[in-house]
């Protein structure tokens, strides 16, 4: 575990954008490079009630978007966090929790092992210090970090006061990419997502591929080659 500061080699220069609302400190674990991991990334949020549906969809294309380069950064919430994590790990590809409470304290308790697996395949991340308990207003503020870090957000199943949907203002005010999974109009775990594309709060996207190709075309990043990939 170690301790980054605005100005450490480590340290992602995009948390600047949050201005008076960036952290001071972060605390890191794993092996990996917080800055490189998250220049390109993208944040994959939604519901932790989460349908089959949503869980397939979270997996399947974190799974693609860590295979095609991209750290895929969440939560370790239960729902649709743990299947975006689990999906870039099975993909072999680099993923990143951000806590809300120490890194050591495992939140949910049930996903300690998955944590630990994120650690070794990329980092877990949180701006309180080893110890410190989650709490319920440090899960929102989490959310900031979420939205800073990465490229672009990606909505996968949203309840209409979910908390993704506060991903997704962070990162809509920080002129971040908003993107947001169709779901049946009869699901209340879409309704989040519906009324994000409806408002023009977020882009519709369909599969992966889709995905790659807005990110890719808003922030200039495109595929890297096959010798830049690593994990």
């Amino acid at each position: 575990m170690m301790v980054l500061r605005a100005g450490d080699a480590g340290w992602p220069s995009q948390l600047a954008d949050l201005e008076d609302h960036a952290p001071a400190r972060l605390w890191v674990g794993g092996d990996g490079d917080l800055r490189l991991l998250a220049l390109r990334s993208i944040a994959i949020v939604g519901s932790r009630n989460a349908s089959a549906y949503g869980l397939g969809v979270a997996d399947r294309w974190a799974a693609d978007l860590a295979a095609a380069g991209w750290t895929v950064v969440s939560g370790a919430a239960f729902g649709i966090d743990a299947a975006a994590h689990r999906g870039a790990l099975t993909a072999g590809g680099a993923t990143v929790a951000v806590m809300a409470g120490g890194v050591d304290v495992a939140v949910p308790a049930a996903h300690a092992r998955l944590l630990r697996q994120i650690g070794d395949q990329g980092l877990v991340v949180s701006e309180h210090a080893p110890g410190v308990a989650a709490r319920r207003y440090s899960f929102l503020e989490r959310n900031r970090l979420i939205a800073a870090l990465t490229r672009a957000t990606l909505i996968v199943e949203a309840a209409p006061r979910s908390g993704a949907l506060n991903t997704a203002d962070w990162a809509a005010a920080l002129g971040r990419e908003v993107l947001a999974v169709p779901g049946p109009v009869h699901s209340a775990t879409s309704r989040g997502c519906h009324r994000l594309i409806r408002d023009g709060g977020a882009t519709l996207v369909q599969d992966p591929d889709e995905v790659l190709a807005r990110i890719s075309a808003v922030t200039g990043q495109g595929r890297p080659s096959p010798g830049t990939m690593g994990g």
